[in-house]
Protein backbone atom coordinates (compact mmCIF):
# COMPACT_ATOMS: atom_id res chain seq x y z
CA UNK A 1 0.00 0.00 0.00
CA UNK A 2 1.31 3.45 -0.91
CA UNK A 3 2.37 5.66 1.98
CA UNK A 4 0.04 8.46 0.84
CA UNK A 5 -2.95 6.10 1.00
CA UNK A 6 -1.89 4.99 4.50
CA UNK A 7 -1.65 8.61 5.65
CA UNK A 8 -5.08 9.46 4.23
CA UNK A 9 -6.74 6.40 5.78
CA UNK A 10 -5.26 7.06 9.21
CA UNK A 11 -5.82 10.83 9.38
CA UNK A 12 -9.41 10.43 8.13
CA UNK A 13 -10.07 7.85 10.86
CA UNK A 14 -8.64 10.13 13.57
CA UNK A 15 -10.83 13.01 12.34
CA UNK A 16 -13.98 10.84 12.29
CA UNK A 17 -13.17 9.55 15.76
CA UNK A 18 -12.82 13.12 17.03
CA UNK A 19 -16.33 13.87 15.75
CA UNK A 20 -17.75 10.66 17.25
CA UNK A 21 -16.21 11.20 20.72
CA UNK A 22 -17.37 14.81 20.83
CA UNK A 23 -20.88 13.64 19.92
CA UNK A 24 -20.76 11.09 22.79
CA UNK A 25 -19.72 13.82 25.22
CA UNK A 26 -22.47 16.24 24.12
CA UNK A 27 -25.00 13.43 24.58
CA UNK A 28 -23.75 12.79 28.14
CA UNK A 29 -24.12 16.52 28.82
CA UNK A 30 -27.66 16.35 27.40
CA UNK A 31 -26.84 19.07 24.83
CA UNK A 32 -26.59 21.72 27.57
CA UNK A 33 -23.02 22.79 26.70
CA UNK A 34 -20.91 22.99 23.54
CA UNK A 35 -17.29 22.55 22.57
CA UNK A 36 -15.21 25.58 21.64
CA UNK A 37 -13.37 24.67 18.46
CA UNK A 38 -10.05 26.14 17.32
CA UNK A 39 -8.60 25.36 13.90
CA UNK A 40 -4.88 26.04 13.76
CA UNK A 41 -1.97 25.95 11.31
CA UNK A 42 1.51 24.78 12.21
CA UNK A 43 3.19 27.44 10.09
CA UNK A 44 1.43 30.49 8.69
CA UNK A 45 4.18 31.19 6.15
CA UNK A 46 4.15 27.77 4.46
CA UNK A 47 1.94 24.70 4.36
CA UNK A 48 2.94 22.38 7.20
CA UNK A 49 -0.51 21.18 8.19
CA UNK A 50 -2.27 21.86 11.46
CA UNK A 51 -5.34 20.57 13.19
CA UNK A 52 -8.36 21.27 15.34
CA UNK A 53 -8.68 21.15 19.09
CA UNK A 54 -12.02 21.24 20.84
CA UNK A 55 -12.42 22.10 24.49
CA UNK A 56 -15.54 21.87 26.66
CA UNK A 57 -15.46 23.46 30.11
CA UNK A 58 -17.84 23.81 33.05
CA UNK A 59 -20.24 21.11 31.99
CA UNK A 60 -22.50 19.39 34.45
CA UNK A 61 -20.47 16.18 34.09
CA UNK A 62 -17.17 17.30 32.58
CA UNK A 63 -15.12 19.94 34.38
CA UNK A 64 -12.89 20.11 31.32
CA UNK A 65 -12.46 17.83 28.33
CA UNK A 66 -10.22 18.32 25.31
CA UNK A 67 -10.41 16.41 22.04
CA UNK A 68 -7.51 17.23 19.75
CA UNK A 69 -6.88 16.22 16.14
CA UNK A 70 -3.68 17.06 14.30
CA UNK A 71 -2.01 16.41 10.96
CA UNK A 72 1.37 18.09 10.65
CA UNK A 73 4.52 17.77 8.56
CA UNK A 74 7.84 19.45 7.99
CA UNK A 75 11.37 18.91 9.29
CA UNK A 76 12.51 18.06 12.79
CA UNK A 77 14.84 20.59 14.43
CA UNK A 78 18.45 19.40 14.29
CA UNK A 79 18.75 18.77 18.04
CA UNK A 80 15.59 16.64 17.93
CA UNK A 81 16.45 14.37 14.97
CA UNK A 82 18.62 11.87 16.86
CA UNK A 83 15.77 11.10 19.27
CA UNK A 84 13.25 10.15 16.57
CA UNK A 85 13.13 6.80 14.82
CA UNK A 86 14.21 7.16 11.17
CA UNK A 87 14.99 10.89 11.38
CA UNK A 88 18.75 10.82 11.90
CA UNK A 89 19.63 10.94 8.19
CA UNK A 90 16.47 12.60 6.88
CA UNK A 91 14.69 15.16 9.12
CA UNK A 92 11.42 15.19 7.16
CA UNK A 93 8.34 13.92 9.01
CA UNK A 94 4.56 13.57 8.79
CA UNK A 95 2.39 12.93 11.85
CA UNK A 96 -1.29 12.65 12.61
CA UNK A 97 -3.10 11.82 15.82
CA UNK A 98 -6.03 12.19 18.15
CA UNK A 99 -5.70 12.96 21.85
CA UNK A 100 -8.44 13.06 24.49
CA UNK A 101 -8.18 14.12 28.14
CA UNK A 102 -11.18 14.22 30.49
CA UNK A 103 -11.28 15.90 33.89
CA UNK A 104 -14.53 15.21 35.66
CA UNK A 105 -16.73 17.33 37.94
CA UNK A 106 -17.55 14.37 40.18
CA UNK A 107 -14.31 13.35 41.95
CA UNK A 108 -15.52 9.75 42.14
CA UNK A 109 -15.21 9.53 38.34
CA UNK A 110 -11.56 9.14 37.24
CA UNK A 111 -9.69 11.41 34.87
CA UNK A 112 -9.37 9.59 31.56
CA UNK A 113 -6.82 9.79 28.76
CA UNK A 114 -6.63 8.30 25.28
CA UNK A 115 -4.47 8.93 22.26
CA UNK A 116 -3.41 7.23 19.05
CA UNK A 117 -0.98 8.56 16.48
CA UNK A 118 0.78 7.64 13.24
CA UNK A 119 4.22 9.05 12.52
CA UNK A 120 6.20 8.84 9.29
CA UNK A 121 9.91 9.56 8.84
CA UNK A 122 12.03 7.17 6.76
CA UNK A 123 10.01 4.64 8.77
CA UNK A 124 6.34 4.75 9.78
CA UNK A 125 4.66 3.52 12.95
CA UNK A 126 1.69 3.73 15.31
CA UNK A 127 1.71 4.61 19.00
CA UNK A 128 -0.81 5.45 21.71
CA UNK A 129 -2.77 4.06 24.61
CA UNK A 130 -5.51 4.42 27.20
CA UNK A 131 -5.14 5.04 30.94
CA UNK A 132 -7.32 6.33 33.77
CA UNK A 133 -6.47 8.20 36.97
CA UNK A 134 -8.96 7.82 39.84
CA UNK A 135 -8.68 10.03 42.90
CA UNK A 136 -10.47 7.41 45.00
CA UNK A 137 -9.78 3.66 44.92
CA UNK A 138 -12.41 1.45 43.33
CA UNK A 139 -11.23 -2.15 42.89
CA UNK A 140 -14.30 -3.22 40.90
CA UNK A 141 -13.82 -0.37 38.45
CA UNK A 142 -10.12 -1.24 38.11
CA UNK A 143 -10.85 -4.91 37.40
CA UNK A 144 -13.55 -4.12 34.85
CA UNK A 145 -11.39 -1.49 33.12
CA UNK A 146 -8.45 -3.87 32.73
CA UNK A 147 -10.71 -6.73 31.62
CA UNK A 148 -12.11 -4.61 28.80
CA UNK A 149 -8.59 -3.69 27.70
CA UNK A 150 -7.42 -7.31 27.90
CA UNK A 151 -10.42 -8.55 25.88
CA UNK A 152 -9.76 -5.91 23.24
CA UNK A 153 -6.04 -6.75 23.05
CA UNK A 154 -6.78 -10.49 22.85
CA UNK A 155 -8.87 -9.95 19.73
CA UNK A 156 -5.61 -9.00 18.00
CA UNK A 157 -2.81 -10.83 19.81
CA UNK A 158 -2.75 -12.77 23.09
CA UNK A 159 0.57 -11.16 24.04
CA UNK A 160 -0.48 -7.51 23.59
CA UNK A 161 -2.20 -6.92 26.93
CA UNK A 162 0.63 -8.14 29.15
CA UNK A 163 3.23 -6.30 27.07
CA UNK A 164 1.36 -3.01 26.75
CA UNK A 165 0.09 -3.00 30.34
CA UNK A 166 3.69 -3.32 31.57
CA UNK A 167 4.77 -0.54 29.22
CA UNK A 168 1.95 1.66 30.54
CA UNK A 169 2.84 0.98 34.19
CA UNK A 170 6.45 1.94 33.51
CA UNK A 171 5.61 4.97 31.38
CA UNK A 172 2.89 6.62 33.49
CA UNK A 173 5.08 6.79 36.57
CA UNK A 174 6.35 9.80 38.52
CA UNK A 175 9.91 8.88 39.54
CA UNK A 176 10.38 12.02 41.66
CA UNK A 177 7.40 10.93 43.79
CA UNK A 178 7.94 7.18 43.39
CA UNK A 179 4.29 6.62 42.52
CA UNK A 180 2.18 5.74 39.45
CA UNK A 181 0.01 8.41 37.82
CA UNK A 182 -3.10 6.28 38.03
CA UNK A 183 -4.19 2.65 37.72
CA UNK A 184 -2.53 2.08 34.37
CA UNK A 185 -4.03 0.80 31.15
CA UNK A 186 -2.12 0.10 27.94
CA UNK A 187 0.63 2.04 26.17
CA UNK A 188 2.53 1.16 22.98
CA UNK A 189 4.85 2.76 20.46
CA UNK A 190 6.88 1.95 17.32
CA UNK A 191 4.21 -0.45 16.05
CA UNK A 192 5.24 -0.94 12.43
CA UNK A 193 5.37 -4.59 11.34
CA UNK A 194 2.04 -4.91 9.53
CA UNK A 195 0.13 -1.73 8.63
CA UNK A 196 -3.28 -3.34 8.07
CA UNK A 197 -3.21 -5.36 11.30
CA UNK A 198 -1.77 -2.48 13.30
CA UNK A 199 -4.34 -0.02 11.94
CA UNK A 200 -7.14 -2.45 12.80
CA UNK A 201 -5.79 -2.59 16.37
CA UNK A 202 -5.58 1.21 16.57
CA UNK A 203 -9.19 1.56 15.39
CA UNK A 204 -10.33 -0.97 17.99
CA UNK A 205 -8.57 1.02 20.73
CA UNK A 206 -10.54 4.12 19.75
CA UNK A 207 -13.88 2.30 19.75
CA UNK A 208 -13.03 0.59 23.04
CA UNK A 209 -12.20 3.95 24.62
CA UNK A 210 -15.64 5.25 23.59
CA UNK A 211 -17.25 2.31 25.37
CA UNK A 212 -15.02 2.60 28.46
CA UNK A 213 -15.55 6.29 29.21
CA UNK A 214 -19.30 6.13 28.66
CA UNK A 215 -19.69 3.06 30.90
CA UNK A 216 -17.58 4.53 33.73
CA UNK A 217 -19.46 7.84 33.66
CA UNK A 218 -22.93 6.26 33.54
CA UNK A 219 -22.17 4.07 36.56
CA UNK A 220 -21.00 6.97 38.73
CA UNK A 221 -22.80 9.99 37.32
CA UNK A 222 -25.29 10.19 40.23
CA UNK A 223 -22.96 9.16 43.07
CA UNK A 224 -22.72 11.66 45.92
CA UNK A 225 -19.34 13.09 46.83
CA UNK A 226 -17.94 15.20 49.66
CA UNK A 227 -15.69 18.26 49.94
CA UNK A 228 -12.92 15.92 51.10
CA UNK A 229 -13.34 13.86 47.91
CA UNK A 230 -12.93 17.06 45.88
CA UNK A 231 -9.78 18.08 47.77
CA UNK A 232 -8.23 14.67 47.08
CA UNK A 233 -9.12 15.08 43.39
CA UNK A 234 -7.32 18.45 43.27
CA UNK A 235 -4.16 16.87 44.72
CA UNK A 236 -4.35 14.02 42.21
CA UNK A 237 -4.73 16.56 39.43
CA UNK A 238 -1.50 18.16 40.63
CA UNK A 239 0.25 14.83 40.05
CA UNK A 240 -1.35 14.62 36.61
CA UNK A 241 0.00 18.07 35.77
CA UNK A 242 3.50 17.16 36.94
CA UNK A 243 3.60 14.11 34.68
CA UNK A 244 2.32 15.91 31.60
CA UNK A 245 4.79 18.79 31.93
CA UNK A 246 7.84 16.77 32.99
CA UNK A 247 7.63 13.41 31.24
CA UNK A 248 4.88 13.14 28.64
CA UNK A 249 6.25 12.29 25.17
CA UNK A 250 3.29 13.79 23.35
CA UNK A 251 3.70 17.13 25.12
CA UNK A 252 7.41 17.25 24.28
CA UNK A 253 6.84 16.12 20.67
CA UNK A 254 4.12 18.73 20.10
CA UNK A 255 6.06 21.63 21.59
CA UNK A 256 9.31 20.73 19.83
CA UNK A 257 7.66 20.35 16.40
CA UNK A 258 5.79 23.65 16.40
CA UNK A 259 2.39 22.34 17.48
CA UNK A 260 -0.35 24.56 18.86
CA UNK A 261 0.49 25.34 22.48
CA UNK A 262 -3.12 25.65 23.64
CA UNK A 263 -4.00 22.36 21.99
CA UNK A 264 -0.98 20.60 23.51
CA UNK A 265 -1.64 21.93 27.01
CA UNK A 266 -5.37 21.17 26.87
CA UNK A 267 -4.52 18.09 28.95
CA UNK A 268 -3.95 20.23 32.04
CA UNK A 269 -6.83 20.35 34.55
CA UNK A 270 -8.77 23.59 35.17
CA UNK A 271 -7.86 23.58 38.87
CA UNK A 272 -5.23 21.62 40.81
CA UNK A 273 -3.50 21.69 44.18
CA UNK A 274 -0.21 20.55 45.63
CA UNK A 275 0.72 19.21 49.03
Amino acid sequence: MELKIKKDLVSNWFKMLQDAICHNIIDIEKNKVRFKSTIWKKNHKRDEGGGEFRILENGKIFDKVGVNFSKVYGKFPKQFQKNILGARKNPKFWASGISVVMHMKNPLIPAMHFNTRYICTTQDWFGGGIDITPSKKDENEKKEFHKLLKDMCNRHNKNYYKKYKKWCDEYFYLPHRKEPRGIGGIFFDYKKKDFEKDFKFVRDIGITFQSIFQNIIKKKIKKKWTTKDKEIQYIKRGRYTEFNLLYDRGTKFGLQTGGNVKGILMSLPPLAKWE
